[in-house]
């Protein structure tokens, strides 16, 4: 019997030994992908670019009004007058310690070669674990706006080529009125990848279609990383344009985080991780990702998402996307009410 006793006490003992080992090889992975991913954004230097034969405009077509000068927002609490309508919400940065909502700006860009490429893809998230909920608003690319820091009108994802992610988060900021606390960019390359490491993905199609010699028939369907790339992409043979393209996306981006969220394999974490290396930069850091993995991923049941109404338009010869001032603040609102405290 005391050899029984002795036995199981080992086994224990070997057991919680290893599984710490475990994880301090897990943390030394995520510690060592977020220190190469790491990029702080530069909001205060200013961003200003030459002359582009690029499609750019310099002033706004007449149905709408000139956009206010870059105001470089930082707090939500400077936002105005659509923080009066959301209420009280927190004062300066995040504590993510303390269960804070925030902003996060996700661009997709679409690398070229002997190109800086275009955020074709831009989706901001509102998160709010008291509140159990992420609001996900996609920003259609050709959205006609102020390019801050080039003094321009153009589409939105122009911003990115122009300036970077910088110039691109400043571009947001401006659009919404609302301030971004963090950011990630990523390959759009690397979306598959990941999404290969995660086992695929479960999307609902509305309707059946091809694209590039692949069939999608409507109904429920699993997707590897390609084959989902291909499906948020297809733009042309969707009735809604852009619009159903950009549903996709948003559903995309859905399936990955539910994905993510319930990840346990600590040998795909590391594969993933080791992909996020090449295809991701981000401006959080190793602490917020402890507390977003925490306090965060546990209460984050449901995501809610939104869509930008507009007008298609052509403004010299270049097709635009138009937003109302009366949409832009009800999606601005919306964003605000989302990061409203609970208390």
């Amino acid at each position: 019997m005391k050899r029984w006793k002795k036995l199981i006490l080992m086994i224990s003992a070997i057991i919680l030994i290893g599984g710490c080992v475990y994880s301090l090889y897990l943390y030394q992975a995520v510690k060592g992908t977020m220190s190469a991913i790491y990029e702080p954004l530069d909001l205060e230097t200013p961003v200003i670019s030459s002359p582009s034969e690029m499609e750019s405009v310099t002033t706004p077509p007449p149905s709408q009004p000139s956009m206010p000068a870059a105001q470089n927002n930082r707090t939500a609490s400077e936002v105005q007058p659509a923080a009066e309508a959301a209420g009280s919400i927190r004062q300066g940065p995040p504590e993510l310690s303390k269960r804070d909502p925030f902003t996060l700006a996700i661009l997709g860009v679409d690398e070229r070669e002997n190109d800086v490429g275009r955020s074709d893809v831009i989706v901001v998230l509102a998160v709010n674990p008291d509140k159990h909920s992420v609001k996900m608003i996609h920003i259609p690319r050709d959205t006609r706006t102020e390019i801050v820091g080039r003094g321009t009108v153009d589409k939105i994802n122009h911003a990115y080529a122009f300036g970077g992610v910088s110039m691109s988060i400043r571009s947001i900021e401006q659009f919404l009125d609302v301030p971004m606390d963090y950011y990630v960019k990523v390959n759009m390359e690397g979306f598959a990848q990941i999404i290969d490491l995660l086992g695929g993905i479960v999307v609902d199609n509305p309707f059946a279609f091809s694209i590039d010699g692949v069939d999608y028939p409507a109904g429920t369907l699993s997707l590897n990383g390609e084959e989902a790339l291909l499906f948020s992409r297809m733009r042309y043979g969707d009735p809604r344009g852009d619009l159903g393209r950009n549903a996709r996306q948003q559903q995309v981006l859905a399936a990955i985080m539910d994905q993510a969220k319930r990840l346990s394999s600590v040998t795909k974490v590391t594969d993933i991780l080791e992909e996020v290396k090449v295809s991701t930069k981000t401006n959080v850091t190793l602490e917020d990702i402890k507390w977003l993995f925490t306090e965060y991923r546990p209460d984050l049941d449901t995501i809610e998402r939104d869509e930008i109404q507009g007008d298609g338009a052509i403004i010299n010869n270049i097709y635009y996307y138009i937003v109302s001032p009366g949409e832009r603040q009800r999606i601005t609102t919306s964003i605000l009410q989302q990061l409203q405290s609970s208390s």
